[in-house]
């Protein structure tokens, strides 16, 4: 991969995580509920989930996804489940001592992190998205595995800094939001944001793709 190609992705990559999005909106509820630095555990979830979905585009499986309505429903309608399930967690969430140490908290590091794997694993749109992506900046003269292994890593960079910063934006918000009032109203906002991206995934359509 030519170095002009590679910055040529790295823009895109920038735009691609920056979008608004299931991984953004269940990086800043981590981020709510846990800080930042437990909400690093979820970062690398989502991370796990987006090298998956290079890896089946890599794979060729992707191309399934594009032209077989019913794998493709499937893996939709579980994401779209998984989303409800989030925002249903979220609205029900109780508030909590925002002077509590992180360390305390009460869900897992290894539970968060299966849950953002989930997120961005339970999309597909993502991976047809990729599939459409992805091919433009390859090289199909070239070797592909060191292309996609370039392509893996820059988006992983740029989505773990992209992350880290909703994240610690929604940390931020976290040490704002002291009464149960303002955490209940908070939790609810996220939960409608859980629904909403659900919504959206629900009407996207194979054709669409």
């Amino acid at each position: 991969m030519s170095w002009h190609v590679w910055l040529a992705f790295f823009g895109a990559s920038w735009v691609i995580s920056l979008s608004p999005g299931a991984g953004a909106i269940a990086s800043m509820s981590s981020g709510l509920a846990y800080g930042l630095r437990r909400g690093y555990w979820n970062i690398f979830g989502l991370q796990l989930g987006l090298l998956l979905q290079i890896g089946i585009v890599a794979a060729g499986v992707g191309a399934i996804l594009a032209s077989s309505t019913v794998a493709f429903s499937l893996i939709k309608w579980f994401g779209v489940a998984y989303l409800v399930y989030l925002g249903i967690r979220q609205w029900r969430s109780a508030p909590t001592e925002v002077e509590t140490d992180e360390a305390t908290a009460s869900s897992s590091g290894p539970m968060m992190m299966l849950r953002g794997f989930l997120v961005n694993a339970s999309n597909p749109k993502a991976v047809v998205f990729m599939l459409a992506v992805l091919p433009q900046f390859l090289d199909p003269s070239a070797p592909l595995l060191p292309q996609y292994l370039i392509i893996a890593a820059t988006m992983c960079a740029v989505d773990v800094i992209v992350m880290t910063g909703y994240t610690g934006l929604a940390a931020r918000v976290l040490t704002l939001m002291r009464s149960p009032k303002q955490q209940r109203t908070t939790n609810r906002v996220f939960a409608g944001l859980f629904f909403g991206a659900a919504g959206f995934l629900s009407s996207i359509g194979r054709a669409a793709a």
